[in-house]
C-alpha cells in the first residue's frame, strides 16, 4: 500500500483526527494514529462528546464518583471534556515539542449554548484554558457575529483559539480580521506572539448537501450539471483569501514580530453523499499550510486509495468563482445558504450539548448516593 497520508503530509497538510473518546485514549488507539498515520492533533465538538459519554464506555467511574461529589451536571460534563482533553493533549505532547506549538493540538468548544453572547464566550474559554491547563489546548470559538469580538480578546490574551463554523467568504474574512485584531492586542500587552497559534475551522461538506438539495429541487440538466462543486470551490477561494491576508501589509508588521498565521482548517470532510469519491473533500483541497480534520472513516478511505496529486488549491480561483457565478445563475443564493448552514450548525452542537446533558444528569442521579 503506498502511503497516501504521508504523502498528504508531505505537501503540507497536517492530518487530524475528527473525533475523540476516552476508549480511544485508554486503548492506545490514539497513539497508535499518531505513530502509524500521521495524525498530528485532534478535535472535538460537542456531537462527539454527546457520542462518546453517551456510548459510556470508560465513563462510569468518573460519573460515579462526580455523583457522590454531587457536581450539577453542568459542572459534571466539564469534568468528564475536559478530562479527556488533558489525556489527548498529553499524547500529543511529543508533536507539539516537534513541530514548536504548530501542531500536536487537541481542540475543545465553549458551550454551544453561550455562542450569542460575546462576554460569556470570552468567560468560558479563559475558564477552559484554565481547567484543561495544557499549552497544547485549542478553544473552540463559533464564528457567529458575537463570536468575532470574543475571538479578537481570547487571541489578545494569549489563549489559542481554533475558530468553527465557518461556512461564509464574508465570515472567514471577518474571522482573519479578528484574529489579525487579537494578535495586535497581545502584541501592545507585551505578550509572546509565537506562543499564539490559531486555526480557522472552514467546513466544507455540509456547503454540498445544502446546495445540492436545492439543486435537486430545481431538477433541470443545468442545475444538476452543478451537484457536488460548491463545497470545494468555496473553500479553494478561502484559501485564496488567506493568501491575500496573510500577505497583506498589515500581517507583515505582525509576522516581524514573529507572529504565527491562522492556518485555514479544512472541517466536515466526510463525504455525505455516496454519489461523491469518499476522499474528495481531502485530495480535492490539497494545499500547503493547510489543517484537514477527518473523520476515521475518511482518515482510513485517505490511507487505502487517496490519489494525492499535490496542490490542489492554487490556480482553481478562476474556475472556483465561475462555479459559485454559475449557482447563483440558476437562482440558488449563496448568502441564504450561509446563514442556513450556520444557524444550523449552532442548532445541532447545542441539541447534541442538551442531549449530553440530559444522559449526563440521569446517569449522575442513578449512582447518586441514597440519602441516610
Amino acid at each position: 500500500m503506498t502511503d497516501a497520508l504521508k504523502r498528504l503530509a508531505d505537501e503540507g497538510v497536517a492530518i487530524w483526527l475528527d473525533d475523540l473518546s476516552r476508549k480511544r485514549i485508554t486503548s492506545g488507539n490514539l497513539a497508535e494514529l499518531i505513530d502509524q498515520q500521521h495524525v498530528v492533533g485532534v478535535t472535538t465538538n460537542p456531537s462527539i462528546f454527546q457520542k462518546a459519554i453517551s456510548g459510556g464506555d470508560g465513563y462510569q467511574q468518573q460519573v460515579a464518583d462526580l455523583a457522590v461529589r454531587r457536581l450539577t451536571v453542568e459542572e459534571a460534563v466539564r469534568m468528564i471534556t475536559t478530562a479527556d482533553v488533558r489525556d489527548a493533549a498529553d499524547i500529543l505532547r511529543p508533536v507539539y515539542d516537534a513541530t514548536g506549538g504548530q501542531d500536536g493540538r487537541v481542540s475543545i468548544e465553549v458551550d454551544p449554548r453561550l455562542a450569542h453572547n460575546t462576554a460569556a464566550t470570552i468567560a468560558e474559554a479563559k475558564q477552559l484554558a484554565w481547567l484543561v491547563d495544557r499549552p497544547n489546548t485549542f478553544i473552540k470559538i463559533p464564528a457567529t457575529e458575537a463570536g468575532l469580538p470574543a475571538i479578537t480578546e481570547v487571541i489578545g490574551l494569549g489563549i489559542s483559539v481554533n475558530v468553527t463554523l465557518i461556512f461564509s467568504l464574508e465570515r472567514y474574512r471577518a474571522v482573519m480580521d479578528a484574529f489579525l485584531a487579537g494578535l495586535e492586542k497581545a502584541k501592545a500587552a507585551g505578550l509572546d506572539l509565537q506562543k499564539i497559534h490559531s486555526v480557522a475551522s472552514f467546513f466544507v461538506s455540509r456547503v454540498d448537501t445544502e446546495i445540492d438539495k436545492r439543486i435537486d429541487k430545481l431538477g433541470t440538466d443545468e442545475a444538476k450539471a452543478l451537484r457536488g462543486k460548491a463545497a470545494i470551490a468555496n473553500a479553494r477561494l478561502a484559501y485564496q483569501a488567506y493568501e491575500e491576508v496573510f500577505s497583506s501589509d498589515r500581517w507583515d508588521v505582525l509576522d516581524r514580530g514573529h507572529a504565527n498565521k491562522q492556518r485555514p482548517l479544512w472541517a466536515s470532510t466526510g463525504v455525505k453523499d455516496p454519489a461523491y469519491k469518499d476522499t474528495m473533500y481531502v485530495v480535492d483541497l490539497v494545499a500547503p499550510g493547510t489543517v484537514n480534520t477527518m473523520p476515521e472513516a475518511t482518515l482510513e478511505a485517505v490511507a487505502d486509495h487517496g490519489e494525492i496529486r499535490g496542490d490542489a488549491v492554487r490556480g482553481t480561483y478562476e474556475q472556483a468563482k465561475a462555479d459559485l457565478d454559475a449557482l447563483a445563475g440558476i437562482g440558488i443564493s449563496y448568502d441564504d445558504v450561509v446563514k442556513v448552514l450556520e444557524d444550523e450548525g449552532v442548532e445541532k452542537f447545542e441539541s447534541s450539548w442538551n442531549d449530553l446533558l440530559k444522559s449526563t444528569e440521569a446517569e449522575l442521579k442513578r449512582l447518586a448516593p441514597s440519602e441516610a
